[in-house]
């Protein structure tokens, strides 16, 4: 009986405790991000040096989707893609092309009180997000969803780098 006490003595205090109006705050962000949203520009910023470059090209291509089921879906892809020639892509065309976009799905949760969306990621276009969560610091502005990850190794240069993707919700 003692054991069993403690245990949920444990179990309580480790559970974080979230005020109504936190939870209610929470719910507000769940709804605001459901649905579609356009991707209309994806920067990274060098940690070390502070130097920005575009991601995918000037204009890339990408929607994300956040269901009301906790569901979450991202296709991102470079402005500049090639067709391959014929109608099968040679190794190479088809090297380009997948290095030249990124997708993943998964689960996500959103913490209105640290203004920040976790990306739970069940399958990836490159398996090396799978498995993973991924932070992102959110700020919503009106039709605008700007989405920041962490200081973390960039998956094409390998620095340390912060992107910032801006989304704008389709209607």
């Amino acid at each position: 009986m003692k054991r069993t006490i403690q245990v949920l003595v444990l179990l309580a205090v480790s559970v974080p405790w979230r005020s109504p109006a936190q939870t209610e705050q929470t719910a507000s962000v769940q709804q605001q991000i459901l649905g579609t949203w356009r991707l209309v520009s994806y920067v990274r910023e060098e940690v070390a040096s502070g130097a920005k470059s575009d991601v995918m090209g000037p204009h890339p291509y990408g929607y994300i989707n956040y269901g009301p089921d906790g569901r979450m879906m991202v296709i991102i892809a470079a402005s500049d893609r090639k067709k391959p020639v014929g109608p099968i892509a040679t190794p190479n065309e088809a090297e380009a092309l997948i290095t030249s976009m990124l997708a993943y799905a998964g689960s996500y949760s959103v913490d209105s009180e640290a203004k920040t969306i976790t990306h739970q990621i069940d399958v990836s276009w490159d398996q090396s997000r799978t498995s993973e969560s991924f932070v992102r610091l959110y700020n919503l502005d009106g039709r605008r969803l700007t989405l920041t990850t962490e200081p973390s190794n960039d998956p094409v240069t390998g620095k340390k780098t912060i992107r910032t993707l801006a989304w704008e919700k389709v209607k």
